[in-house]
């Protein structure tokens, strides 16, 4: 029974952590797209939105997604997904494409904002940091109140003894 209260915070932990990870990992490919000087001229050919929630909550968000396509310098056509951007972006609209070189191409229509975009990712990363104390302080806390007396439900009587 125990082991609920330590594999459920480990799996939040385990979430939050991998959560942080994919947030740095974004956040540093779209910095070097910024950085890498690369850009082109790009066409956004779809903008559409998506509704998530609603159904006996009381929250309904809706995101806004844009399907861009440029050429690279090197002759490749690309095609990409973003969501959020600006909502005057339109299907046909021409943008300004920031992107990386190489094989593994990153790109984004985001106009660079490095000051907005850093504290973005700090008050996430922030968050997550809190959620992963929170975690291991209820587990710290849980084993030290309630190791001594053992598992109640399944743990059974260890002081017993038989008396003939």
């Amino acid at each position: 029974m125990d082991v609920i209260f330590y594999v459920v915070p480990g799996l939040i932990m385990a979430l939050a952590l991998f959560m942080a990870y994919r947030v740095v990992r974004r956040w540093l490919q779209i910095r070097g797209a910024w950085n890498s000087g690369l850009t082109a001229e790009g066409r956004c050919l779809r903008a559409y939105t998506t509704v998530s929630g609603g159904h006996g909550d009381t929250s309904v968000r809706t995101t806004l997604h844009h399907v861009y396509e440029f050429i690279t310098h090197d002759g490749r056509v690309i095609r990409f997904e973003e969501d959020g951007g600006p909502g005057t972006t339109l299907e046909g609209d021409y943008v300004t494409v920031y992107y990386t070189a190489g094989r593994q191409v990153v790109a984004t229509a985001q106009a660079p904002s490095r000051a907005r975009h850093a504290m973005a990712v700090v008050g996430i990363l922030a968050f997550l940091g809190v959620v992963v104390v929170f975690c291991a302080g209820f587990v710290v806390t849980y084993a030290q109140i309630f190791a001594p007396y053992g598992d109640f439900v399944f743990g059974g009587i260890t002081d017993a003894t038989v008396m003939p």
